[in-house]
């Protein structure tokens, strides 16, 4: 490993994947560092038992990023659809197109029938955002169109009229950057009923974020094999283009003014250009001391930031048909099995000076409210669990430190075993009958288990939460181009902590952005060397 590259890209996450697919198709030296056995990061499938199981994320919205991206790249992915289905107690909606929004609203007014017209008035904002997140989306991203942005009449007829459309939307959308709890309250004073609309979604979410996602669900697809195709489809494309990637090779430290970066055996590397995919708080950590002011301030808001929200997952390999799991929660589906509502609960940290037993009691209550993401892989794919029997992925948001609470009291076990239980029992009491008896293995993961596998502070699976103030990262669109700026000479960063709200498009977009940069870069000193 003791070498010279051109690209040193340090994580193999989507971002760091996307980037260096594009620098080595651009013939540039490329090599990939990742900590992990394995590429992926937050974007990845395995099996067990004969059952494939998504570790991360449970599908794609394309947002006009990822097909261009696979295009210009000569990536060919099969994707299936990907319906979701929204449900409380004993009903639920599937969603197909705007004209869900009727019984999506109807399910609401069933258990809410005096808030009627305020979830006819919300209703309507869902639409009025999701039709300025369309116009965002409208068109294939121009990231990825090289040929296109050489066309006169794709200039003038497409991109132009866009751009125009897309600097009127992103205005009113930004305008709507208020936690989306608080907005809503102006429509409703029931806690219980936006409970039911933003419990799913992270703390203190945008207002324009989460109201678009019904829209966003209506473009979910799921790739065949699963999501584990993308990121080995990226990695393909580097090898094929002379580039390397270097699993369980962990940089340790980077010296900037020497481009060099050394790794935990030792080794060391020199780079013309670093990008850093990774975990943000690991870099600065990388750098060492003393720093330049700017940079020592960043290190400084980074480190005292909090990742945002993580989830807790049973992967359960079951008996369950593929009939008996469509009928009861089909394809995707984000279930609420009471309408309590999580308001109704008091934060963890209340009763936490109770004891660990008061603790589990507490985290009992929660997964009886909270709202659930459950995800069957095989209804997409059937060769995803063995025939007749179907793989579920069930999923709910869950508190990084209330987790590390139960870890330093030595009570992790104890939590594991409690929500796997209590998962069971509760979605076996509702929408998955018989599921305990059903079940023939359950594998538990934690915000602890996300941050031990990808690195991700605090478990965090789309960067940086809502609450911190300052953000820590670029957080308006418009200025998505100075996300990959780290202010280090011949050093960028890419991925889900450089941008906020940050998904799996995001990520994509930001990868490249860094690709180019560095492309562009390596060019021009080619040129005058």
């Amino acid at each position: 490993m003791n070498r010279t590259v051109d690209v040193l890209v340090v994580g193999a996450g989507a971002a760091g994947l996307t980037a260096a697919a594009y620098c080595a198709k651009a013939g540039l030296n490329t090599l990939v560092c990742e900590r992990a056995e394995k590429t992926g990061g937050l974007v990845g499938t395995f099996t067990h038992e004969g059952f494939a199981f998504d570790a991360g994320i449970r599908a794609f919205e394309d947002s006009g990023v990822i097909t261009p991206m696979l295009r210009s790249l000569g990536i060919s992915l099969d994707f299936v659809k990907n319906p979701v289905s929204v449900g409380i107690a004993d009903r639920k909606v599937r969603l197909v197109g705007e004209e869900s929004l009727t019984p999506y609203a109807e399910l609401y007014k069933s258990f809410f029938p005096q808030e009627s017209k305020a979830i006819d008035a919300i209703m309507l904002e869902i639409v009025k955002v999701t039709r300025y997140m369309d116009v965002l989306y409208g068109i294939e991203n121009p990231l990825f169109l090289d040929s296109e942005l050489k066309d006169p009449r794709y200039l003038t007829g497409t991109l132009l009229p866009w751009l125009l459309k897309y600097s009127v939307n992103i205005k009113k959308a930004s305008r709507l950057s208020q936690p989306v709890q608080q907005y809503l309250r102006q429509f409703t004073k029931s806690d219980a009923l936006i409970d039911m609309i933003c419990q799913h979604f992270f703390a203190e979410t945008p207002t324009f974020f989460a109201l678009s996602y019904f829209g966003l669900y209506l473009d979910y697809r799921y790739p065949v094999g699963g999501t584990g195709a993308l990121p080995s489809a990226l990695s393909k494309v580097i090898r094929a283009n002379g580039g390397e990637i270097a699993t369980k090779s962990e940089v340790a430290s980077v010296d900037t003014s020497a481009h060099t970066a050394v790794l935990a055996d030792g080794s060391m590397l020199r780079y013309r250009q670093l990008v850093w995919a990774g975990d943000q708080t690991a870099f600065y950590r990388a750098l060492g001391e003393p720093l330049p002011k700017p940079i020592a301030a960043k290190k400084t808001l980074a480190l005292r930031s909090h990742g945002m929200d993580s989830i807790l997952t049973l992967f359960l390999g079951t008996s369950v048909s593929p009939e008996e799991a469509q009928k009861a929660c089909g394809t995707h589906a984000f279930y609420t099995p009471s309408i309590a509502g999580l308001s109704s609960l008091p934060g963890w940290r209340a009763v936490a000076y109770q004891g660990i037993d008061a603790l589990k009691r507490w985290v009992e209550a929660y997964l009886e409210t909270t709202t659930y993401e459950i995800s069957v892989p095989a209804l997409r794919d059937s060769s995803l669990a063995p025939a007749g029997k179907t793989g579920l992925i069930i999923s709910t948001l869950f508190d990084y430190d209330l987790t590390k609470h139960f870890s330093d009291a030595g009570a992790y076990q104890s939590l594991k075993d409690l929500t796997q239980e209590t998962i069971l029992r509760v979605l076996g009491g509702t929408i998955l009958p018989r599921l305990g008896e059903q079940t023939e293995f359950a594998l538990c993961s934690t915000p602890l288990t996300i941050e031990r596998e990808t690195g991700a502070l605090h478990g965090a699976i789309t960067g940086w939460a809502h609450t911190n103030r300052p953000m820590p990262a670029v957080h308006e669109f418009g200025s998505i181009q100075r996300a990959t700026r780290t202010g280090i000479p011949d050093v960028l960063q890419c991925g889900m902590w450089t941008f906020s709200p940050a998904g799996l498009p995001v990520s994509i977009i930001t990868g490249k952005l860094a690709a180019d940069q560095t492309i562009k870069r390596l060019r021009k000193r080619k040129g005058h060397a």
